[in-house]
């Protein structure tokens, strides 16, 4: 099959060129290390698809606007992109107040006037996109272990069992995670509130 020898590159030329086929194999060369990012952060299967089709049309929509610029890293380009929707959905579910009714429950102890919380909403929002950039910028293996302690609500004993590392090292990552973050605040100027 011609597809083989060809590389990420010459593939996304012929696709951009109206060759669906060579898109469909350009997927399947990189279906099994996306899903493999997926599943380490997303325990549900059908969630897993729905995050691995998002991350298709992503990458379809950006070759077709032509805003990826080849540097022959498809490959890690694609599982970042499958890294942040993950962590999105990760943040959209704890964003959901979830209601638990007891005999003392009262709706109208969760519910607010929006008026009273848009500017603390906005204020929130801004500060989730300030930490998750800097938490972009971490060692990947901190970053890996922040995220899969705060966003997928992990153990460090689940946490050190999926990365392969002792407890002791995954807590260690996660210090050395903090001390980063904590730097690039105080070198940054960088308010959160």
């Amino acid at each position: 099959m011609k597809y083989l020898s060809m590389s990420d590159q010459q593939l996304i030329l012929e696709y951009l060129d109206g060759n669906e086929m060579a898109f469909r194999f350009l997927i399947e060369r990189h279906e099994e290390r996306v899903r493999l990012t997926i599943r380490k952060y997303v325990k549900d299967v059908n969630q897993g698809d729905d995050i691995f089709q998002e991350v298709f049309i992503k990458v379809i929509n950006t070759l077709r606007k032509g805003k990826y610029n080849h540097e022959g890293k498809f490959g890690q380009w694609v599982n970042r992109i499958a890294q942040n929707l993950c962590i999105d959905s990760f943040r959209k579910k704890k964003r959901r107040p979830t209601l638990q009714p007891t005999e003392e429950f009262d709706i109208f102890d969760v519910l607010g006037s929006p008026d009273d919380n848009i500017e603390e909403q906005t204020i929130k929002g801004q500060t989730y996109d300030k930490v998750r950039k800097l938490i972009d910028q971490l060692p990947p293996e901190q970053r890996e272990v922040v995220i899969l302690r705060h966003y997928a609500d992990m153990s460090f004993k689940e946490i050190a069992g999926l990365t392969r590392v002792s407890i002791n090292t995954a807590l260690g990552r996660m210090r050395y995670a903090l001390i980063n973050i904590r730097k690039m605040v105080e070198e940054k100027e960088i308010a959160l509130y």
